[in-house]
C-alpha cells in the first residue's frame, strides 16, 4: 500500500518522447518503396553476429524501438536464413563463425543482399590481427553494401540496407 501510494504522489517521471530524426522517416519511406518494387512483400532480415562487441547488436536493436520503428516500413527479423532475403552481419569474422555464416549464406535464397554493419564487419577494427579473427566479412562471403561506424546508428543502417535494395534494382 506504501509503495501505491508513493507512485500515486510521484506521478510519470519519464522524459517526454521527440519525433525521431525526420531524415530517418525519410529513408524510411524511402526504403518502403523499393522493398515494394522489388519484393512486393516485407523485407526478410536474418542478422548474424560474426564476432563483435555487441555494439552494433544495440543499435541495430533500436531499429525496432518506437522511435525507429522498422516494421511500419517494412522490414522484420527471421529467425531462419531460409526465410531471409537481406543478411546482416555484424562483427569480424572470427575462426568459430567463418563455417556458420558461409552456411548461413548459402541457406539464404536468392535474390540475396549482404549488408555489413560496422567498422568491425568492413575491416576488422580493434579486433584486426587477432589471433581469433579470419577477417573482415568480405573475405568470407560477398558484401553488397558495408556501413560505416562504430557503431553506426540505427539512421545509418536504415540508409546502408537502402543502399544495397538500390544496388539490386540496377543489377
Amino acid at each position: 500500500m506504501l509503495l501505491f501510494s508513493k507512485i500515486w504522489r510521484t506521478g510519470v517521471v519519464t522524459e517526454v518522447l521527440e519525433a525521431g530524426d525526420p531524415a530517418s522517416v525519410e529513408v524510411g519511406r524511402a526504403l518502403e518503396q523499393r522493398i515494394k518494387r522489388l519484393l512486393g512483400r516485407a523485407l526478410a532480415i536474418r542478422h548474424v553476429d560474426a564476432g563483435s562487441c555487441n555494439g552494433c547488436e544495440i543499435e541495430i536493436a533500436g531499429l525496432t524501438s518506437p522511435i525507429y520503428d522498422m516494421e511500419r516500413f517494412g522490414l522484420h527479423f527471421v529467425a531462419s536464413p531460409r526465410h531471409a532475403d537481406l543478411l546482416m552481419v555484424t562483427g569480424p569474422v572470427t575462426r568459430n563463425m567463418e563455417i556458420p555464416l558461409r552456411r548461413t549464406y548459402e541457406a539464404t535464397p536468392a535474390p540475396k543482399f549482404v549488408v555489413a554493419v560496422g567498422d568491425c564487419a568492413k575491416t576488422c577494427g580493434v579486433f584486426k590481427n587477432g589471433y581469433g579473427v579470419v577477417g573482415p566479412v568480405e573475405r568470407v562471403i560477398p558484401v553488397d553494401v558495408s556501413i560505416a561506424g562504430c557503431p553506426p546508428e540505427p539512421s545509418d543502417i536504415l540508409r546502408g540496407i537502402l543502399q544495397a535494395l538500390d544496388r539490386a534494382q540496377a543489377r
